[in-house]
């Protein structure tokens, strides 16, 4: 089901046209979004906060950061889970008790965790280039907040945050350019699998080197927020890319279900 939302996604995205300039489209207010004073649309923290995919168990959501660490480092993705061949990046994984914060340049910088987010961990992994093929750099994120609309306010960030920088850097030597994204509450557009959602496309640029495929995804359970972003180039498609991330998204939040819902 994520491969078909997440296609569906990529169609929204492709049928905005390269010369609008970043732009989403508006969800209707019974699809649980709302429209913000910019035209973005904005997952409604009212509609995606009334009740969620999920029903957890109680004494297994995490209320400490130390239960949110165990739980956000049990859902994220290590090099082993994206596939064969698939080996850790340097750093592997991201600072203890930091988050990655889109500043006022737009430059991505891990920032230390505000109140109300319990835990964050990133992992960073790679295919190496082989036989004609590029390499392929992914990233898993498992965030854990205290309450549902904490998470909820995370999504509508992600949303808001492309209007603001349509030209993002994640690093010194890699630019984002040309994002635009869509957020997808349950139930719309054939999505069923999270209480939110959110999927960016655009291109990669790395120390000058060719534009390169793009792509972030990102999902909300409850008070857990799970997202990937999928790197390449030559000899991968966009479908094939697009089916890598949206098969990790899956793994992730299968996790999460799996450890909220209990036996």
């Amino acid at each position: 089901m994520i491969l078909l939302a997440a296609g569906a996604l990529l169609t929204g995205c492709s049928a905005q046209g390269a010369g609008a300039g970043p732009s989403r489209q508006s969800s209707s207010p019974s699809a649980g979004a709302s429209a913000s004073a910019s035209g973005a649309a904005t997952p409604s923290s009212d509609s995606s906060a009334a009740s969620s995919v999920l029903t957890p168990d109680a004494s297994l959501v995490p209320e400490s950061s130390t239960d949110g660490a165990r739980l956000a480092e049990s859902v994220v993705l290590g090099p082993g889970d994206w596939g064969r061949g698939f080996v850790a990046r340097s750093p592997a994984v991201s600072a203890p008790r930091t988050w990655a914060v889109l500043d006022e340049s737009c430059r991505w910088q891990r920032e230390k965790l505000p109140r109300g987010v319990l835990a964050s961990t990133s992992r960073y992994s790679r295919l190496p280039a082989g036989s004609g093929r590029s390499e392929v750099r992914v990233t898993a994120v498992a965030t854990v907040h205290a309450s549902v609309l904490g998470a909820d306010e995370q999504l509508s960030t992600t949303l808001e945050e492309v209007l603001r920088c349509p030209e993002q850097r994640p690093r010194s030597n890699e630019r984002i350019t040309g994002l635009m994204s869509l957020g997808t509450a349950f139930g719309a557009r054939d999505q069923e699998y999270a209480d939110d959602s959110v999927l960016e496309a655009g291109k990669s640029v790395q120390d000058g080197g060719a534009a390169q495929q793009y792509l972030w995804m990102v999902a909300r359970l409850g008070t857990v927020v799970v997202a990937v972003s999928v790197t390449g180039g030559a000899g991968h498609t966009q479908e094939e890319l697009q089916q890598l991330g949206g098969k990790a998204l899956a793994q992730m939040l299968t996790r999460v279900e799996q450890r909220l819902k209990g036996k």
